[in-house]
């Protein structure tokens, strides 16, 4: 869990800056938008399989 504790002298801006960039570092964006909805398997493999198609086509490429 990302924890960004507050100075005494500290703005709310800066905080909420540093609190940001670690949210960013941690990769918690990607896993909250993946998490939003629940997925079935079936989308999942679908998912996944498109996913793994688009790579092997930027590769031969």
């Amino acid at each position: 869990m990302t924890q960004v504790i507050v100075g005494e002298n500290e703005g709310i801006e800066s905080a909420l800056r540093r609190f940001k960039r670690e949210v960013s570092k941690a990769g918690i964006f990607p896993d909250i938008r993946k998490h939003r909805h629940f997925e079935t398997p079936l989308q999942k493999r679908k998912r996944k399989a498109i996913a793994k198609h688009k790579q092997r086509r930027s590769f031969h490429n």
